[in-house]
């Protein structure tokens, strides 16, 4: 691996901090906010969907799954296009694409209307997050001699937060919004947060030029979001059918052989849709592992606790999105408190803490009891995991994008791609751990399915747990000691 981007950066790019931009992070913020929203706030509002336009069980998990989908799969490419078009452009793209799709979505009068709307907002949310990134890295620049680098921690704590926040809070509108309104307004409610982030980035975003001598890889973009939407589709299909199912084996096998002819395809082409020095920079591929790593574990997560919270202790929905709060304020705080530190502490020693910090979480699931009630076990993993997630998340987004100069938008991008392959990845692997283990203990002990179910996500916390002290170490092994965090360089390499 190499310890320098070595890529070229537009003079824009290097320029003065823009006037506006905090204004610009508060309209990007909001735009990314709304994707995360989305990625939860169908999930309560499954029951309602189902009942009110008849869809069969199959139906109802692809609500979900289709977003995945759709927002996983173009990630890259998306990254590409916000170069082509420009970033105030691709943003206002894909806010009014979203907008229309949420539209689409909360009029459906039947099954395919809902779906279409779902794959569609997926998609021109995968044109948006990577333009939202692109955005902060040039509103925020890092000179040579290292100014600006704490007005770049604070945004990107900010950023963090939100982001890291957005599902919490989408458990929480599904909620109320699903009780006091109707399910549709789950899918409005997009409308007025798209048109607040738009007047936001025209008032804000200030024009930049595209990108000099970009092109469309095709074979790349093709290659790319075939492969990324077969591992999210066979990870789905996997928590559903099982591992062993044809129709799983087969979408993993293809998604696993069309990401490696991309990876050869990136080496050999001109100008490649994700260009190889992006993922073999320490600190940038350290970065990528280690949200991979916590998203396997912190969505899971998530999952089982919602269960938790409603089946074993009978929260109303409403209630059980209420009591995620917690992890929203340890988000917060995480960001809050890695921020100064980002501009003096070496990456690794910033990314292997936090990822420690969620395993903690992770591991108290395993002392959960039917009878154990919110305080203290759901409440400290609820903290634990939002403290470290927010310390992660904005020291993975602002590694990412530093110095990447004309990669910046592709490699922002794939902060986002290793979430979502990670969430997937997690969500059917420590699935059939749980339910394998409920199982076991079901056979031990016949006629008690709530405690089977709850020592099933105990051993599925224990072996996310296990699973991010692995990454911590490895994180710490791939970064080295030689890729410390420096001042960002005009040329678009790091310092240090």
């Amino acid at each position: 691996m190499t310890t320098s981007v070595g890529s070229s950066r537009r003079p824009s790019d290097t320029a003065v901090p823009a006037p506006r931009r905090w204004w610009a992070l508060a309209a990007v913020a909001v735009a990314q906010l709304m994707i995360g929203l989305d990625l939860t706030v169908m999930n309560i509002a499954l029951p309602s969907v189902q009942r009110s336009l008849e869809l069969s069980d199959p139906a109802r998990q692809w609500v979900v799954t289709i977003f995945a989908l759709g927002y996983g799969g173009p990630l890259l490419l998306g990254g590409r296009l916000s170069d082509l078009l420009g970033r105030r452009r691709a943003l206002l793209f894909g806010l009014t694409g979203f907008a229309l799709a949420s539209a689409l979505g909360g009029a459906a009068t039947g099954p395919a209307m809902l779906l279409t709307s779902r794959a569609l907002q997926g998609v021109f949310g995968a044109l948006l997050t990577p333009s939202v990134l692109a955005t902060l890295a040039a509103s925020f620049p890092v000179s040579g001699s290292g100014e600006g680098s704490a007005e770049r921690g604070r945004a990107f704590g900010i950023y963090g937060t939100v982001m890291g926040s957005s599902s919490g809070l989408g458990v929480v509108l599904g909620g109320l919004l699903t009780d006091h309104l109707d399910w549709r307004w789950c899918m409005y409610v997009n409308l007025p947060i798209a048109g607040l982030a738009a007047a936001g980035v025209l008032y804000a975003v200030r024009p930049a030029p595209r990108a000099g001598g970009v092109r469309l890889d095709v074979t790349g973009a093709l290659l790319a979001t075939t492969g990324l939407m077969a591992l999210v589709f066979g990870f789905a299909r996997a928590e559903t059918d099982g591992w062993g199912a044809a129709v799983t084996l087969g979408a993993l096998a293809l998604g696993l052989l069309t990401l490696a002819a991309f990876v050869l395809a990136q080496a050999r082409a001109a100008r490649p849709l994700l260009p190889l020095r992006v993922v073999l920079d320490r600190r940038r591929g350290g970065s990528y592992l280690a949200v991979f790593g916590v998203a396997s574990g912190i969505f899971a997560a998530l999952f089982f606790l919602t269960f938790y919270l409603q089946n074993v202790l009978g929260y109303p929905p409403v209630r059980a999105g209420l009591a995620y709060l917690p992890l929203t304020a340890g988000l917060m705080a995480g960001g809050r408190l890695v921020s100064p530190l980002m501009a003096r502490v070496p990456v690794r020693l910033l990314l292997c803490p936090g990822l420690l910090t969620v395993a903690a979480g992770l591991a108290l699931l395993g002392a959960l009891r039917t009878d154990s009630g919110y305080r203290p076990g759901v409440l400290l993993v609820f903290l634990l995991v939002g403290l470290g997630s927010g310390w992660l998340l904005v020291t993975a987004n602002s590694t990412a994008t530093l110095g990447a100069g004309a990669d910046t938008a592709v490699a922002g991008a794939m902060v986002m791609t290793s979430q979502q392959i990670g969430a997937s990845l997690g969500t059917a692997l420590l699935s059939t751990v749980a339910a394998t283990a409920a199982a076991g203990h079901l056979r031990a002990r016949p006629g008690e399915p709530a405690e089977a179910a709850v020592h099933g996500f105990g051993v599925a916390g224990l072996s996310a747990s296990a699973f991010l002290c692995l990454a911590a170490v490895v994180v710490f092994l791939v970064i080295g000691g030689g890729a410390r965090r420096g001042p960002e360089r005009p040329d678009g390499a790091q310092a240090g």
